[in-house]
């Protein structure tokens, strides 16, 4: 049999047969053989996973529940507060009280400075900065604005005689982290030492500065609603007033400040 060589295709024939291809819809190239892709693939089965290795250890004990004794630092805090017999007893019941977490990230405790015989005793909220680093209270910029005001009034903390003499404190002993305000619970703890810090120190009327200092003693907050009235703190009248950081921070309020000065004065002159 002969057989006959392919007749050529020419481009131009090869070109018009591929266009019809493509106007049928015939563009993906798949092999010589026709696919009928009407029929269903089975897929086969996955591979059974293996069984789980069988367990060799011993079994874990049951975790054993220690329990914990809870202790409440503000009945501590009044128990060492209470068996204070002087200033000296006070200041180390306050350093060998470790249930405050303050203590933790202070350099120093800022427990007072003044004369102790003073008829006015000032409390103010807690140490800052340079406080923590020199462990007295007021000796940073707002204490330095306090002692020209009080001295304006006739009141030195460093004055010898007890007329003209304050004392200082702060309800926290320890500065707060980023000079932020103590919280409710810090406050409570402390406030047992800062009772009995009154109690011996005996003073005749007392100058709460700020927010905190009004929380502790008045239970109460909203210092420039309270302050420039005087209040009841510790048995004794008590005048709130503003932090002299505040005077720092908006020096508009220093004739808040100076008004509520001016009461203290003329309250020692009726004594």
């Amino acid at each position: 049999m002969e057989t006959r060589p392919a007749p050529e295709i020419s481009y131009d024939a090869a070109l018009a047969a591929f266009e019809w291809l493509i106007e049928l819809g015939a563009t993906d190239p798949i092999g010589d053989a026709p696919v009928n892709r009407y029929d269903l693939v089975t897929p086969e089965p996955a591979p059974a996973a293996p069984p789980p290795p069988a367990e060799t250890r011993a079994p874990r004990p049951a975790p054993v529940l220690v329990p914990v004794d809870t202790v409440d630092p503000v009945a501590v805090a009044r128990g060492l507060a209470a068996r204070a017999m002087t200033l000296e007893d006070l200041r180390a019941a306050i350093l060998g009280f470790d249930h405050c977490p303050l203590k933790l990230g202070a350099r120093n405790t800022v427990f007072s400075d003044g004369n102790p015989k003073a008829r006015v005793m000032l409390i103010g909220e807690a140490p800052g900065k340079d406080e923590d680093a020199q462990g007295k209270p007021f000796v940073g910029r707002a204490g330095q604005l306090l002692d020209r005001m009080l001295a304006a009034v006739g009141l030195d903390r460093a004055a010898p005689d007890p007329a003209t003499a304050v004392y200082i404190t702060n309800v926290m002993p320890w500065r707060p982290p980023g000079n932020r305000e103590p919280e409710a619970a810090e406050i409570a703890m402390m406030g047992p030492f800062l009772a009995r810090h009154v109690e011996l120190v005996d003073p005749d009327l007392i100058v709460l500065m700020g927010n905190t200092a009004c929380a502790a003693a008045l239970n109460a907050r909203g210092i420039t609603r309270l302050r420039g009235t005087w209040a009841q703190a510790f048995g004794r009248p008590a005048l709130p007033t503003l932090h002299p950081a505040n005077l720092l921070r908006t020096p508009i309020n220093k004739r808040l400040v100076w008004a509520d000065l001016l009461e203290l004065r003329a309250k020692l002159n009726a004594l």
